[in-house]
């Protein structure tokens, strides 16, 4: 049987930018902010279980977040989430 070997990865540098509403304006050039239909981030309200709704659930109690299309499929970031950009934006 072979025996293993072993590789060196170089670092990748990424962006981050923590979600936060009092940087909102910054998170939605930074993220590209837009319309999940045409493959962009967008503003939602996260319901209890963590998924993404675009309507208010429970008024005041809803938390906003931002949805986000990724190779891994929809995520949902929460307020504090650090948002990271990949090597190919």
């Amino acid at each position: 049987m072979p025996e293993p070997q072993r590789f060196r990865k170089k670092p990748v540098v990424v962006e981050a930018m923590q979600l936060d509403w009092s940087n909102w304006s910054e998170m939605c050039e930074f993220a590209g902010v837009g319309k999940l239909a045409d493959g962009k981030p967008e503003g939602c309200y996260v319901r209890e279980n963590g998924t993404a709704s675009e309507k208010p659930i429970t008024g005041d109690l809803d938390e906003m977040g931002l949805a986000i299309p990724t190779l891994e499929g929809l995520m949902v970031a929460h307020r504090y989430d650090w948002i990271i950009k990949g090597v190919k934006g």
